[in-house]
């Protein structure tokens, strides 16, 4: 069963001559307790995907289905967020100086209308492996990936079944990297979470994903599982530079192998 649908997804900034085609005609689907990967360089719209999902962006046309929610370039419903949530790449910006980690995820439950607010602050700071002594902290007293876990904390408050990853670790540092992706994996199985991950690193897509969209501007030039990104089986020639940045794969040395 499909839990996302992109179809023929076009997404662009401005009017006239003013206008930028950030996304054009992207389709892809993700099954239900999938990870799906968006790779590419830096401008290439793979985030603009992103963000035209939750409502961020509301000059798109195609098709966009999200579970039960045949989506509209409008606001979304109160009831999307509940079974929706994005995790953003920077744990700095997306936390609120002022607020407590016991206000960021209090004001979250309380939001979506939970009301055992103690016992569920509780459970989603040992879910993300920071446990209660955090519960008071500001985002200034945490690290880069104490913050995310946070933020990811944040984004599981609703009881979300759809999780979509903007680079979320692309901001931290190598050492906690890893910590947080194999966070991301369990937080996946024990839920039964469905990821969208947008990465420009190939390894990261590879650990976390089943498979993979590649993104060169704006446009899909190939969607692939991971089983075939680690056999290096690209179909595109964009691939292939990617997988050589990633991974030094170099085509010529593999055909004349």
């Amino acid at each position: 069963m499909s839990k996302v649908i992109v179809d023929n997804l076009n997404v662009w900034f401005g009017d006239g001559a003013d206008r930028v085609d950030a996304v054009k005609g992207a389709s892809f689907t993700v099954e239900s307790g999938a990870s799906f990967g968006l790779v590419g360089e830096s401008g290439s719209g793979k985030s603009t995907i992103l963000r035209a999902i939750m409502g961020l962006v509301a000059s798109w046309s195609g098709r966009l289905q999200v579970g039960r929610f045949e989506l509209e370039p409008k606001r979304r419903p109160k009831a999307f967020f509940k079974d929706v949530q994005m995790v953003f790449q920077d744990p700095y910006a997306s936390l609120h100086p002022r607020h407590s980690v016991d206000q960021v995820l209090g004001e979250t439950l309380s939001l979506h209308g939970f009301r055992d607010i103690n016992a569920r602050i509780l459970k989603l700071l040992d879910d993300v492996g920071l446990g209660p002594a955090f519960r008071f902290r500001y985002p200034h007293q945490l690290s880069g990936g104490q913050r995310q876990r946070v933020a990811i904390a944040r984004a599981l408050a609703p009881e979300p079944s759809v999780l979509l990853l903007d680079e979320p670790t692309s901001a931290l540092d190598v050492s906690v990297q890893a910590e947080v992706l194999n966070l991301l994996a369990d937080l996946r199985e024990e839920h039964k979470l469905t990821y969208i991950m947008v990465s420009h690193n190939l390894a990261v897509v590879a650990h976390m994903c089943d498979a993979t969209a590649v993104m060169q501007n704006g446009e899909i030039v190939e969607v692939m599982s991971v089983a075939d990104m680690r056999a290096m089986k690209p179909a595109h020639p964009y691939t292939r530079h990617l997988l050589d940045s990633s991974f030094g794969y170099k085509p010529d040395a593999a055909q004349s192998a």
